[in-house]
């Protein structure tokens, strides 16, 4: 499912017009970016927890030439399944 069918399945499923399941979903991605950007966690019972995750500096290769380099740290955004979830997968 891309974005707009994800769109398309929540105007269907609340009733509102498309432009408005639309403003609706792009607010949820907002709100969620934006507090992880703060650094916050987003916790949705019975879904899941948006989290970020601190990565250190390592040093690697260079897979062209073999040379080492470092990595500088960076912040991954990282996704937890809820029980909810994950039984109505299984």
């Amino acid at each position: 499912m891309n974005k707009q069918e994800l769109i398309g399945t929540v105007a269907d499923a609340s009733g509102l017009t498309k432009g408005d399941a639309s403003k609706a979903v792009e607010a949820v991605f907002e709100a969620i970016s934006t507090a992880l950007t703060k650094g916050d966690e987003v916790r949705l019972v019975g879904f899941g927890t948006f989290s970020v995750s601190k990565r250190k500096a390592s040093t690697g290769r260079n897979p062209r030439t073999g040379e080492p380099m470092t990595i500088k740290a960076s912040s991954q955004p990282k996704f937890k399944a809820g029980k909810g979830l994950k039984d109505s997968v299984n």
